[in-house]
């Protein structure tokens, strides 16, 4: 039988439907940018990990809107400049839906204008500085933004550490810890406490005695340093040294696994919050953390589990959107309210920020602990 004798005799409405099924069949695309290789490659892996894991539950479930999703990776090598040619290949080449990326602040920079111009929503896991969001309408974030993390550190401080008087030691080099410290100062002073001394250093600097004695001269009852791991690891070492037990608070630039290797048993005492506690007792976490430790024999971290969040909330937006029309989605991810991840119940401001608790973590006799989420 010849081709054309056969399309004759196969009635419309059969082939009607087999155009529905290969419609209904084609995947959803999402494109995933992150820094796959390079400098930074622990980070595009760790996240990975988090968004192909929900990606395979999700179809697993039937998918979305009865569509397979399908993850589209690119590596930005770690580079500058090359978040936004990534971007701009997954938009025009692939034609994604939405984009999941970056984890820096300074790629999700590069990355938002590509997106806005486009109209395509991007949401990042993991980038906290302010301005990535202000990007427009389309740029969203599951994390929450470096003020917020001053805000809840400042109630944490005030309302459950019962403290008075704070003394901040800022790197104003670093818009990270001076974004931090002011929001800190703002939300403690409005509460009731004082911020009694302030001393800045610059990146790199490895000696903090200076600093440190002209702020125990203003007697403070806790030492806010919103820096990293190596800064925190040094100064708190030396403030043990000159006689000062005062604890000593901060952001998630703190986590990382050097973080006790560097400061040792000086670092019990100090605080932090984070974006997400394998120790969280919750029974979603709990099985979270045992489907991800059954697949990559690895105990997720906190880009890991915001990544999952990042990648399922966009899945959400498209549910209740009933469309994969990028606007239609944009909206739905700006209408979000409660999302239950696994990072925190989860909402959308009007900035396209999220509002969620943070995880207050505690070192403790050389361990890091969880202690609460806590909102500010």
């Amino acid at each position: 039988m010849s081709l054309r004798v056969f399309l004759r005799i196969v009635p419309l409405s059969c082939l009607l439907l087999a155009s529905a099924s290969t419609r209904a069949a084609e995947p959803i695309k999402l494109g995933f940018f992150m820094s796959m290789t390079g400098r930074d490659a622990s980070f595009g892996e760790t996240s990975l990990r988090g968004a192909q894991m929900a990606i395979d539950e999700l179809n697993a479930a039937g998918g979305v809107l009865g569509r397979p999703l399908e993850l589209v990776v690119a590596d930005n090598r770690s580079l500058a400049g090359e978040s936004a040619t990534a971007a701009k290949k997954l938009i025009n080449r692939d034609k994604v839906v939405a984009l999941i990326g970056e984890c820096a602040s300074s790629r999700s920079l590069e990355a938002a204008p590509v997106a806005q111009t486009a109209g395509v929503p991007m949401v990042s896991p993991a980038s906290t500085n302010p301005r990535v969001t202000e990007a427009g309408d389309c740029i969203f974030r599951m994390c929450f933004a470096d003020p917020f993390q001053g805000e809840v550190l400042a109630s944490y401080a005030y309302r459950r550490l019962g403290l008075r008087r704070a003394a901040l030691l800022v790197d104003n080099s670093a818009p990270y810890s001076a974004g931090l410290a002011a929001a800190f100062a703002r939300t403690f002073t409005t509460l009731g406490g004082e911020v009694v001394a302030r001393q800045q250093y610059t990146a790199g600097d490895k000696d903090f005695r200076a600093q440190l004695t002209t702020l125990r001269a203003a007697a403070p009852d806790l030492i806010f340093l919103p820096s990293y791991y190596v800064d925190i690891g040094l100064a708190a070492k030396q403030a043990r040294e000159l006689g000062i037990t005062l604890p000593f608070l901060g952001g998630d630039g703190y986590e990382a696994p050097q973080f006790l290797e560097i400061g040792g048993p000086a670092l019990n005492g100090t605080c932090y919050s984070t974006h997400f506690s394998p120790e969280n007792s919750d029974p979603a976490v709990r099985a979270f953390i045992a489907r991800h430790q059954a697949r990559y024999q690895i105990t997720p971290n906190g880009l890991s589990a915001l990544t999952y969040d990042s990648v399922r909330l966009v899945a959400d937006a498209i549910a209740r959107a009933g469309s994969t029309d990028r606007a239609a989605v944009r909206a739905a991810l700006a209408a979000t309210r409660d999302f239950p991840g696994i990072t925190g119940r989860t909402s959308i401001d009007a900035r396209r920020d999220a509002v969620k608790e943070a995880a207050i973590m505690a070192v403790r006799d050389g361990r890091i602990v969880f202690v609460e989420n806590i909102r500010p």
